[in-house]
């Protein structure tokens, strides 16, 4: 029989697997952020890729400076975005149902840190409010803080 746990698990690997999927498989690092407030979803993502932190629309920009003479060019259309945020958004509510069926609190906010390389995957999780009670704060917001945060510890 299948515990919490691994269901869990599962569907954070499953958004893992998207976002390396979506960057063929050539990142350092991938990092993804959920949030869940009172109905509303937010899956987003950005990655480490030939040691620069970048976002999912930026990736033909950070494989220029370094692999020019391979000229790897990612699909980064809309599209593909939209596919790969609303696979994830799939999962995050997926999540959200394991925790009802299970009776666990569901993580306001997840931080979720894949080092391709070394395989591991860390989460950071919370279980306050963080946006829905901010008159001026947004999901995006919180999603670019921690972008520039990673950004800034990596130079």
């Amino acid at each position: 029989m299948k515990l919490f746990e691994d269901y869990f698990s599962e569907l954070q690997t499953d958004m893992v697997a998207i976002c390396l999927e979506y960057v063929d498989n050539k990142a350092d690092e991938i990092f993804i952020y959920c949030s869940y407030e009172p109905k509303m979803y937010v899956f987003d993502f950005f990655y480490k890729i030939n040691g620069k932190v970048v976002h999912k629309h930026q990736l033909n920009e950070a494989s220029k400076e370094l692999d020019s003479q391979q000229n790897r060019v990612y699909d980064v259309s809309r599209e593909r975005q939209k596919a790969a945020l609303r696979i994830g958004n799939q999962n995050l509510k997926h999540i959200h149902k394991k925790c009802e069926e299970f009776n666990k609190d569901m993580p306001t906010e997840m931080k979720l840190h894949y080092n391709v390389k070394k395989n591991s995957l860390k989460g950071k999780y919370r279980y306050d409010l963080v946006y829905s009670i901010d008159d001026e704060l947004l999901p995006d917001d919180i999603f670019d803080l921690w972008f520039e945060e990673v950004k800034e510890n990596n130079l």
